[in-house]
C-alpha cells in the first residue's frame, strides 16, 4: 500500500466536524486527504449523503482509505450495501469511529431515516473504534455493528462520542487505529499477491 498514492477521504457526521475536530486536524496533517461535503449537514437524507460519498469515491481514481465518524459511518455502511463494484474496489479500507446507532430508542429524529443499519460485511477492511461511555452507541451496540460489517474492534474507556465534546480535538492517538488499519490492508493484499 505505501507504493500506492493513497488517498484519504474523511466522511463526517451529523452537524459535520467542525474545524476544531479530530476529523479536520486530520484532514490538514493527512497527505492527499479530502472530505465528503453534505448539502445539508442538519437534517440529513439518507440517499442524499450515500449518494454524496459515491461522487466523493468516483471522482478520483486513486485508492481511497475512509474515516469516517459517528453518521458518517452509517453512511458507509449503507453506500458499501448498494455501490458499484467498481467503486467498491477502489476503498482499500475504512476507519469508522463512533458510529451512530439510528436504531436506539433515544436516536435524534433527523437521523431516524437511516435506519435500519445495514448488517451486511463491509467489502473492504474496516477498523470500529467504539466507547464504553458513547451515548450515541453503547459499546455492545458497537462491537455488535463491528461483528456484523466484519470489522476489527476496539472499545475505548471513558472516550464519549470520540469528538470536540468529549475532548478529542486532534486525537494524534487515534492515528494508531489508522496505522493499524493500514497494515491489515497490506497483509491482505500480500495474502492476495
Amino acid at each position: 500500500m505505501r507504493s500506492e498514492s493513497i488517498r484519504y477521504l474523511i466522511v463526517p457526521g451529523w452537524q459535520g466536524s467542525p474545524d476544531d475536530h479530530w476529523q479536520s486536524h486530520w484532514q490538514r496533517t493527512l497527505p492527499n486527504s479530502s472530505r465528503v461535503e453534505q448539502a445539508d449537514w442538519l437534517t440529513p437524507r439518507r440517499d442524499d449523503w450515500v449518494a454524496e460519498l459515491e461522487r466523493s469515491v468516483a471522482s478520483d481514481a486513486r485508492p481511497v482509505v475512509l474515516v469516517a465518524h459517528s453518521l458518517g459511518c452509517i453512511t458507509v455502511a449503507h453506500w458499501a450495501a448498494q455501490a458499484p463494484q467498481e467503486l467498491l474496489r477502489r476503498v482499500r479500507g475504512a476507519l469508522l469511529v463512533a458510529p451512530a446507532d439510528v436504531q436506539r430508542s433515544n436516536c435524534p429524529e433527523p437521523l431516524r431515516n437511516f435506519a435500519p443499519i445495514p448488517r451486511q460485511p463491509l467489502p473492504f477492511a474496516s477498523l470500529l473504534v467504539g466507547s464504553d461511555n458513547d451515548t450515541a452507541a453503547s459499546a455492545a451496540r458497537a462491537v455488535e455493528l463491528g461483528r456484523d460489517w466484519g470489522s476489527e474492534t476496539a472499545i475505548l474507556a471513558g472516550a464519549g462520542h470520540i469528538n470536540v465534546k468529549s475532548g478529542h480535538h486532534r486525537w494524534e492517538q487515534g492515528f494508531a487505529y489508522l496505522y493499524r488499519l493500514q497494515n491489515r490492508i497490506e497483509q491482505n493484499a500480500r495474502k492476495r499477491a
